[in-house]
């Protein structure tokens, strides 16, 4: 198989700019991956970001009972479930509408819920 000339990769001006290049352009175009390697970076750990986030006391207590039941902390346990559902969502193509219209509950299991968030009955 003859050897294919590769593109040179362009200088970014930012991280937004490289960003829609590659969004845009094959990377085959520009990158012998024949001769890639597996790289691993077993110290790297995922960006996170401090949020405070109000929920209903029974709703916590009931968080941290099962997380102590399962031997993890309860914030570890809250982060799995939401990215579990919020991956869950996101793979069943629901419209904007949709989701928007999931939040608004029929019932408030924990608590009140505010006035007009509740589902319109049918």
């Amino acid at each position: 198989m003859p050897k294919r000339k590769r593109k040179a990769i362009p200088e970014f001006r930012s991280e937004a700019e490289e960003r829609e290049f590659w969004a845009t352009h094959d990377s085959a175009d520009y990158v012998d991956w024949s001769k890639a390697q597996r790289a691993t970076y077993p110290s790297l750990k995922p960006s996170t970001e401090t949020i405070s986030l109000r929920l209903p006391a029974s709703l916590l207590a009931d968080l941290k009972i099962l997380a102590n039941r399962m031997d993890v902390p309860y914030q570890s346990l809250l982060k799995i479930y939401l990215a579990d559902r919020v991956r869950d969502e996101l793979g069943r193509g629901h419209s904007s509408e949709e989701l928007a219209s999931m939040i608004r509950e029929p019932e408030a299991p924990y608590g009140k819920a505010p006035k007009g968030t509740h589902r319109k009955k049918t």
